[in-house]
């Protein structure tokens, strides 16, 4: 018979199952990632704050994106390394840090998706309409989308773990490396069939509302190259956009790794790899493929090699 344990303010993180002999070098593999994720991610943000020539919309929309990414790892994986280290039986986390946790999680989870958005909306300006591009990405446009990109999560992620909050625990092992949503209202003994509906919902809007825009955006993009004869036009559309469309892709399909892998327990320890890793990837991807598409980041960078090998 199980045993319960009635609303506990103390919790144990299951965290990741790794063998004795391979621990420290699973340590060290994601300190090295959290370290060279955060020294991109950091400067990338520098070089957009410091070189006037990407104090662009497109740029200033992308920090939006950066900022998520570091939010999303600082609050994850500083705390998984500890975690690595302790015996199981130690790794334990307060309840209201556990909910802030998951409220962190999905914000930056669902951040990802409605930045993206905004991101794919300027690449329509911009391509679509490029004559009335400054009149329509104005200081005050890109503060409206930079609001609605997180305020939108920033309620409807309220409303989701205010559903879990609700509920009395009768269970104390989160089953996760971290705490998320699912992991929480699993704690309940009580009918969760209504945070499943809404927490269902809340991903399929989400997903079609963020494919429906890019598909959108992207079909109209399309519909103009193809029409126009205008080779720079075609080729300035054909970076900008794959830069973008690779960035939602490797985002959306490592989230929706993790949404399937939670409806198969027998899958948990795949599911607790792709959870860290979709922390990780898009997040470590996303400087570099903006970094190396960028004309204007990597003329920046050569002028500081440059400048740094002429001094020497």
């Amino acid at each position: 018979m199980e045993n319960y344990t009635y609303n506990s303010f103390v919790l144990q993180l299951e965290g990741l199952k790794v063998a004795e002999d391979s621990i420290y070098l699973v340590f060290f593999l994601f300190l090295f990632s959290y370290i060279v994720f955060m020294v991109m991610n950091l400067g990338i943000l520098v070089l957009i704050f410091i070189d006037r020539n990407l104090h662009q919309p497109m740029y200033l929309l992308f920090c939006n994106l950066t900022v998520s990414d570091i939010i999303g790892s600082t609050h994850i994986l500083p705390r998984l390394l500890s975690d690595l280290l302790l015996p199981p039986s130690e790794r334990l986390i307060s309840y209201y840090e556990c909910v802030v946790q998951a409220f962190i999680t999905h914000l930056f989870g669902t951040t990802s998706h409605t930045v993206l958005m905004i991101m794919a909306f300027d690449r329509y300006v911009a391509i679509c309409h490029p004559l009335h591009y400054s009149s329509i990405m104005t200081n005050k446009m890109i503060i409206k989308l930079t609001v609605s990109a997180w305020g939108v999560p920033f309620v409807l992620v309220g409303i989701l773990l205010g559903l879990t909050i609700r509920l009395n625990r009768c269970r104390t092992l989160i089953t996760n490396p971290f705490c998320d949503n699912a992991s929480l209202f699993k704690l309940s003994c009580e009918s969760v069939v209504i945070n499943n509906i809404y927490g269902l919902a809340f991903t399929v809007v989400l997903f079609i509302a963020s494919i429906g825009s890019v598909v959108l955006t992207y079909t109209k993009i399309t519909v103009v190259c193809l029409t126009s004869k205008n080779k720079s036009l075609n080729s300035k559309a054909l970076k900008t956009c794959s830069t973008h469309l690779v960035v939602y892709l490797i985002m959306s399909l490592s989230g929706s790794t993790i949404v399937i892998l939670h409806r198969f327990p027998q899958y948990s320890d795949y599911r607790k790899l792709s959870a860290i890793l979709f922390v990780i990837v898009p997040g470590g991807l996303n400087p570099i493929i903006y970094g190396l598409q960028s004309k204007e980041i990597r003329s920046f960078l050569f002028k500081i090699f440059h400048n740094r090998k002429c001094k020497q």
